[in-house]
């Protein structure tokens, strides 16, 4: 049996701090485990890190079925091929289940509204291509380390969702009207 708790569920984030308090990340068995990411990565990529994140949830938000794993799953694979693309070579090898496959298109969309937004405001894109590997690289790693590891689990969600406030995902009103 399983149950499909709020986030907000006392709970729900009772269990979750339980497990929290307990983990013990084995580093090696990280997603680029030879890769490690600054802390000063994520205040000088602030910017693409908020525009990532977004996405992710947006993404989320707009298709129920999207848990954790698909997270990690859909940035570990966008991130090699952000990381062949470094080497020189276009590689792009998407995530065959649907969710992942949507997730990783609705970020590789994010990214070109990112660099045409920076484009506009700045006259150049000044974010490369490593630096969005780093960031995915990032999301990857931050999400292998915060999923509770269960099939439907939304921890790393529920993580990256707090840093919205909470309408932000809310549902646009119906434009619908019904006349008497």
């Amino acid at each position: 049996m399983s149950i499909d708790c709020p986030s907000d569920c006392t709970h729900l984030v009772a269990s979750r701090r339980y497990d929290e308090e307990r983990r013990e990340v084995d580093w090696s068995k990280l997603p680029f485990p030879a890769i490690k990411i600054s802390p000063s990565f994520a205040q000088e990529h602030l910017a693409l890190l908020n525009a990532l994140s977004y996405a992710i949830c947006q993404c989320a938000h707009e298709n129920r079925a999207v848990v954790d794993s698909d997270v990690v799953a859909a940035t570990q694979a966008l991130a090699e091929t952000y990381r062949t693309l470094a080497s020189g070579i276009y590689y792009e090898n998407p995530p065959a289940y649907s969710v992942q496959r949507g997730l990783y298109e609705a970020l590789k969309a994010a990214l070109k509204d990112f660099r045409e937004e920076e484009t506009k405001h700045r006259g150049m894109s000044v974010t490369r291509d490593a630096d969005i590997r780093d960031a995915l690289i990032f999301f990857t790693q931050l999400g292998a380390t915060r999923t509770n590891g269960r099939p439907k689990g939304r921890a790393y969600l529920d993580l990256l969702r707090r840093q919205f406030k909470p309408g932000e995902f809310a549902k646009a009103p119906s434009k619908i009207v019904l006349l008497p």
